[in-house]
């Protein structure tokens, strides 16, 4: 390891007892951004509303002139522009996207990164080429085990200076839903979200879709690069190799019911009938069940699902009411997919700071009459 890197990319480590967010966290925090809670009533997140997470810096990419290289254990090597991309037939996949590292803050002890609560998902409509299409036209050699994507974006993450760059197993890559994305809701993408093409891999954390792709190459043994084999992994230890992150466990979000607090978001609420609604998902399975609380998980009720709509991927919406009284309440959401996963009610700890489905609490205070 460079020692001048190492400096300027200190190792991963937790936060201290009584210590606070850093500088560099809130520097990572105002270059990223999550869904604001009250944009969960749009069944497509609007384009400057969906989470956001940039490692290193958005690379300046000319469509005009941007070329995607297909190599490796290939028959044969390919040069795709943006036309040849376009002129392929087209498919749109609506799909849930969640940063694996959503909910580290609440975690304790904290481990130092970017500081996400709960807002870190979003929905949209990506247009693009399923990946296994231009994978048949190049021919994929037999002792091909993994797609390795990389990206225009170049960094230094813990002393080691690297292009972005992740592994997805060949049978996940074949899959007829993952994307070679050029257009998000309809339009060409925006810089922040992979300009002018980007991979999509539903049902996977959001490390695994790969911005501003540049080239996929296939190689015969698992990829060993720093974003598989060192960062997303759930570890309980720095030496502790881990297990990867790969697909997203179910998640819940209330739509925050009520007016809030300008400074805590504390909810606010009066006395009477309080409709409530959000959405679920789960990377594993569609979503099957999810229960609401109006005393912090001490009792539960079902809440009513919308209607399943055939998109596996995206997220499901659900409501119920609450007859609210004057006090403090805690509403509590919790979601169940059909393998039997579910939200828990105690949070397991990582290192990272990973897959934290921990159940959504929302403190609430209910006027006097």
């Amino acid at each position: 390891m460079d020692a001048q890197l190492a400096e300027t990319s200190p190792p991963s480590r937790l936060a201290g007892e009584d210590e606070g967010i850093s500088p560099e966290e809130l520097a990572l925090a105002a270059r990223n951004h999550g869904i604001p809670l009250e944009a969960l009533r749009y069944d497509v997140t609007p384009v400057g509303l969906h989470y956001l997470l940039t490692h290193y810096d958005m690379p300046a990419l000319d469509a005009a002139s941007w070329r995607l290289a297909i190599t490796g254990k290939v028959r044969r090597e390919l040069q795709l522009d943006l036309d040849a991309l376009r002129s392929r037939q087209a498919r749109t996949v609506r799909v849930t996207m969640e940063c694996a590292g959503n909910g580290r803050a609440r975690m304790h002890p904290r481990p130092v990164s970017q500081p996400w609560l709960v807002e870190a998902v979003g929905t949209a409509d990506w247009t693009g080429v399923p990946l296994r299409e231009v994978l048949a036209e190049a021919g994929v050699d037999p002792s091909a085990v993994e797609v390795v994507c990389t990206g225009a974006d170049h960094g230094v993450e813990r002393g080691v200076e690297q292009d972005y760059q992740r592994g997805l197993p060949l049978q996940e890559a074949l899959r007829d839903e993952v994307l070679l994305a050029y257009e998000m809701n309809g339009q060409p993408l925006p810089p922040q979200h992979g300009h002018p093409v980007r991979l999509v891999v539903p049902g996977w954390y959001g490390m695994a879709h790969v911005k501003w792709l540049r080239e996929i190459s296939l190689v015969d043994e698992p990829f060993t690069g720093f974003q598989n084999a060192v960062a997303y992994r759930y570890k309980q230890t720095a030496d502790d190799p881990g297990e990867p992150a790969t697909r997203i466990a179910p998640r819940s979000l209330l739509l925050p019911p009520g007016f809030p607090d300008f400074m805590s978001r504390a909810r606010v609420v009066r006395p009477g009938e309080v409709p409530l609604q959000g959405r679920a998902w789960s990377g594993h399975a569609p979503i099957a069940r999810v229960e609401v609380s109006a005393d912090g998980g001490g009792t539960w009720w079902d809440a009513e699902l919308d209607a399943e709509d055939g998109r596996r991927w995206a997220w499901r919406g659900w409501r119920t009411s609450w007859r609210a009284e004057p006090g403090s309440h805690v509403l509590a959401v919790r979601a169940t997919d059909a393998d039997g996963n579910a939200q828990p009610t105690e949070q397991a700890w990582n290192r990272g700071g990973f897959g934290n489905n921990l159940v959504h609490t929302v403190p609430v205070t209910c006027l006097a009459e």
